[in-house]
């Protein structure tokens, strides 16, 4: 009983390394959801921000199309990363409406002039006012939104190859 008794402290600290490990290789989900998804989008209206491209707002949504809600800036490098999947999924027939969060007008020209242009329409979210009464959490974020004007899905982070199918798919579901 006696020899139980002292390897007892190793049996406890060799099960709470354990415990520690298994929690730095499996790390648990951070990533912030909005609340919004199945809701209809708030009201807002943004000027627009790049030559050419008309402002957004939320009367542009809800036309029984779905589009691609796409939360960037000029100044984010994961949003550059991001450009040939928006222009693939351009390409594959899906509207994409950008958001320009904290940015101006030359910037985003040098940004889409540089990168590609998958957008039809971009809202200049100066204080990111409609960035956070979508409740999203950073750039870039997309949100697939219906053709009644809820928000159906939500994409956190740049978008990858392999996220293109299920945004596509997310697309033809919400028609």
């Amino acid at each position: 009983m006696k020899r139980l008794a002292l390897w007892a402290p190793l049996g406890v600290f060799a099960l709470l390394l354990l415990v520690v490990a298994s929690g730095l290789i499996r790390p648990g989900d951070r990533t912030i959801h909005s609340a919004l998804v199945g809701q209809r989008l708030p009201v807002f209206a943004l000027a627009p921000v790049a030559a050419g491209k008309p402002g957004l707002a939320t009367t542009d949504f809800g036309h029984g199309r779905p589009r691609l809600l796409n939360v960037f800036a000029s100044w984010c490098v994961p949003c550059v990363a991001e450009i040939p999947q928006l222009m693939r999924l351009k390409a594959m027939g899906v509207e994409i409406d950008g958001l320009a969060i904290h940015d101006t007008g030359p910037a985003i020209a040098a940004f889409l002039r540089t990168n590609g242009d998958p957008y039809s329409r971009i809202g200049n979210d100066v204080d990111a006012h409609v960035q956070l009464a979508l409740g999203s959490s950073g750039v870039p974020e997309s949100f697939v939104i219906d053709g009644d004007g809820r928000i159906a899905m939500q994409k956190v982070g740049d978008i990858r190859p392999e996220d293109v199918a299920e945004i596509v798919a997310a697309v033809e579901k919400a028609r």
